[in-house]
C-alpha cells in the first residue's frame, strides 16, 4: 500500500508541476485537477498503509 501512495504523490507532483508553472497552458486546468485527485489518493492510501502497520 506504502508503494501505492508514493506511486500517486509522484503522478501528483507532476501534475502539479505543469498544471501550476504554466508550461502546459492548454491543458493547466485538467493538470490542476489531476493533481487534486492524485493527492488526495496518496493521502487515502498512506492512511491506509497507516493504520494497517497499527494492526
Amino acid at each position: 500500500m506504502t508503494a501505492w501512495a508514493i506511486l500517486f504523490l509522484v503522478v501528483a507532483l507532476v501534475a502539479g508541476f505543469f498544471g501550476f508553472s504554466g508550461m502546459a497552458v492548454a491543458s493547466a486546468g485538467v493538470a490542476q485537477i489531476l493533481f487534486g485527485l492524485f493527492f488526495l489518493l496518496f493521502v487515502i492510501a498512506f492512511a491506509a498503509s497507516i493504520s494497517r502497520r497499527d494492526q
